[in-house]
């Protein structure tokens, strides 16, 4: 499985932006995608996930408002939409696979396969 992940950027307080995540391979092995970031001195966070056929995105609550991940399964690809973007949005934001279908939020150590990340910056 590999992912590539754009569509980062530079925004202004706000703003949106909306990330891609190009899903290749052996994509029926994919249980969950999931975003994550990381932010400059900080440990990566989840950000949502959503299983990879059916089923509902699930979000970290400060983000929940704000974000939405979403799939389509013809383009195999996994996006996630973010509007109202703030300062402290500011990290690389990543994309991820996980060979197992969860019911919630999916975490780092869930993550089987990783993308390069994305950089995303919110300037005040």
């Amino acid at each position: 499985v590999q992912l590539q992940a754009s569509g980062g950027g530079l925004v202004q307080a706000g703003g949106s932006l909306r990330l891609s995540c190009a899903v290749s391979g052996d994509t029926f092995r994919i249980g969950t995608m999931g975003w994550f970031r990381q932010a400059p001195g900080k440990e990566r966070e989840p950000v949502a996930s959503i299983p990879w056929r059916g089923g509902i995105g699930s979000y970290v609550d400060s983000m929940k408002a704000r974000f939405t991940i979403s799939r389509d399964n013809a383009k195999n690809t996994v996006y996630l939409q973010m509007n109202s973007l703030k300062p402290e949005d500011t990290a690389v934001y990543y994309c991820a696979a996980d060979l197992r279908r969860r019911v919630g939020i999916m975490y780092s150590s869930n993550g089987d396969y990783w993308g390069q990340g994305t950089q995303v910056t919110v300037s005040s």
